[in-house]
């Protein structure tokens, strides 16, 4: 086996999200996933941290680009139109990255543990919104309600996406969702 296999990633993400949706996520090893994949447990570690960061892996590059992406927005856009904008971005670049979506979704809501994980990943997303809208000049608490909301929106217009199955973009789940939060926020 080589030191350094081409595919192996690729390979332990596709093992694991098999192995979850078989036999559960609690009832996964590392090595049960290694040897799925045709790789030992130590070049597991070499991908990975742990086993939940199999299905986490890259999620770290999401806050630094959404922040990138509403420091890029039109400077006269209102927070969270460039909040909005900035996730219809990065989210459509997203999308073409994401294999298995519906299957790792099943896998995150049927786990407790996993559900925590995302729930911090949404929570630097959230920080990294509020941030960079703060670097706009936003008053910090209006800064904070808007990344929530930001981030709320995008949570269901992925989750949207995911149902849609591919037959809707990204940015139209976005706009969907958008056009309900702002109904339900002028209906006060």
């Amino acid at each position: 086996m080589a030191r350094w296999d081409p595919g192996a990633e690729q390979r332990l993400k596709r093992a694991a999200l098999e192995l979850y949706l078989e036999h559960g996520y609690d009832n996964v090893t590392v090595t049960d996933i290694a040897e799925r994949a045709g790789l030992t447990r130590r070049s597991y570690f070499r991908y990975f941290p742990d086993k939940r960061e199999v299905l986490f892996g890259g999620s770290e590059h999401l806050p630094p680009a959404l922040a990138e992406a509403v420091l890029a927005a039109d400077p006269d856009a209102a927070p969270l139109t460039a909040a909005l904008d900035a996730l219809s971005c990065v989210g459509t670049r997203l999308v073409e990255l994401v294999q298995g979506a519906a299957e790792r979704r099943a896998v995150i809501d049927a786990s407790p543990e996993l559900q925590e994980r995302e729930r911090t990943k949404a929570a630097a997303v959230t920080r990294a919104i509020r941030d960079a809208l703060i670097q706009r000049q936003v008053e910090a608490d209006t800064a904070e309600l808007v990344a929530q909301l930001a981030t709320v929106a995008f949570g269901h217009a992925f989750r949207h996406w995911i149902e849609a199955e591919g037959h809707t973009s990204f940015g139209s789940c976005l706009d969907k969702v958008t056009d309900q939060l702002r109904v339900a926020l002028a209906a006060t």
